[in-house]
């Protein structure tokens, strides 16, 4: 009942907060720690908190909103100003990872379908984890910073794309690959994405004065926080993930005037609700499933896979800039973070995933987040400035970066 419901939130809660402080204490992103209490208060370990419907709910609302927080610092003229350099790291940051993780997936014996869901997972970049070590540095200013994150936003994108396309084959079922539905579920998607992206935002840049509000201070959050579910079901309806909504719903709303507003309201909104994301997804990922030399193996040949995808790909894109510059944004697309794990949860829910396979994708998306940040230091550390660091400027200010960190962080300080 109600108790048992409310201990459960609570536990998690405060679970969430001491993982995710010890977590900052260690210089790790604040996720792997929410991660980590889950694992510890779930099935697999102390056993205080089991998954249940209701947590599964709160998750999901939870990574929802998150993603509409990334979608509100996504704005449209700025991926579009962010140069060819960042369109190429994120097509080759796309590309080389997902050709790896299907290679894998076809090599491990998966059907070509569950192969390209577990691909799916290698394409994303988190852009707050690596926004985050930027900040810590003083790099913002940097082109390379810039192309990063750009092409970070740009790959969680086309990886929300390739998802709802993988999540739609899914759907279809396994009768082997209709390629005419396959077209037609792709053109869904596209164009569902293209719709929503470009006259939606079309609609709100000419009557912004829609979310003005004279009366509830409060209800341009209100009004599109209504949008991102309503988009969020709409999305899901069509057979694309949720978040794919969510995220949507966040990029028309940051064309509006009151976007800065926005940004402010939803802080104690995701320090509710976001963790409740990441500590289930802990809970969910069970030890045993994880144990095994062969497991560990596969782990490892991930986790190498996937950085590799990631550093050679973007690397070599970005190549122009001097070798120097081009590890740095290498490195910077390599955390997959947040994205990489609710393509793990996608999986898991469509009842695509294993326990193993679920437990390595979290697995994976953690240790790329916490390999990244390190090196990604000792290459700033003595790193000169670029030539030409002022010519080929991205749009992105740094007020806007800080919040693009404050959302991956939600609410530690």
């Amino acid at each position: 009942g109600g108790a048992g419901g409310l201990l459960a939130l609570f536990l998690i809660f405060l679970f969430a907060q001491i993982g995710a402080e010890i977590a900052q204490r260690l210089k790790l992103p604040a996720v792997v720690g929410e991660i980590a209490a889950g694992i510890a208060i779930g099935p697999s370990l102390l056993g205080w908190v089991t998954p249940s419907s209701l947590l599964d709910i709160l998750a999901e609302v939870g990574a929802v909103l998150l993603l509409f927080a990334v979608g509100l610092e996504t704005r449209l003229g700025d991926l579009q100003k962010i140069g060819k350099t960042a369109g190429m790291v994120a097509g080759a940051g796309i590309v080389l990872p997902f050709l790896l993780g299907y290679a894998w997936g076809v090599f491990s014996g998966f059907s070509p379908a569950h192969a390209a869901f577990i691909a799916a997972a290698f394409t994303a970049t988190s852009a707050g984890i690596t926004a985050r070590v930027l900040q810590e540095l003083g790099a913002l200013g940097r082109i390379e910073a810039r192309i990063i994150l750009g092409a970070a936003v740009l790959d969680d994108i086309l990886a929300m794309l390739i998802l709802g396309v993988v999540t739609a084959l899914q759907a279809s079922g396994n009768r082997g690959v209709d390629w005419a539905h396959l077209g037609f579920v792709l053109l869904q998607a596209v164009g569902f994405v293209v719709v929503v992206a470009l006259v939606g935002t079309r609609i709100i840049k000419k009557r912004s004065s829609v979310l003005d509000a004279p009366i509830n201070p409060l209800s341009p959050l209100t009004m599109s926080l209504a949008g991102c579910l309503g988009l969020a079901a709409l999305s899901a309806r069509i057979g694309l993930a949720a978040i794919i909504g969510a995220f949507l719903a966040g990029m028309v709303v940051a064309e509006s005037d009151q976007r800065h507003a926005l940004e402010k309201q939803m802080q104690p909104l995701l320090a509710f609700l976001t963790p409740f994301f990441f500590v289930v997804t802990g809970m969910n990922v069970s030890l045993s499933a994880l144990s095994g030399w062969q497991t560990l193996l596969s782990l490892a040949v991930i986790t190498v896979l996937a950085t590799a995808g990631k550093w050679i790909g973007c690397g070599l894109a970005a190549r122009s800039l001097g070798a120097r510059s081009a590890a740095i944004i290498g490195v910077g697309m390599v955390p997959r973070g947040e994205v990489g794990i609710i393509v793990a949860s996608l999986g898991r829910s469509a009842g695509i995933f294993n326990d193993t396979i679920y437990a390595l994708i979290v697995a994976m998306s953690l240790l790329t987040s916490v390999i990244a940040p390190p090196i990604l230091t000792r290459l700033l550390k003595d790193a000169p400035p670029p030539e030409g660091s002022v010519a080929e400027s991205a749009g992105v200010d740094d007020e806007d970066v800080s919040l693009l960190y404050s959302v991956e962080e939600t609410g530690h300080s």
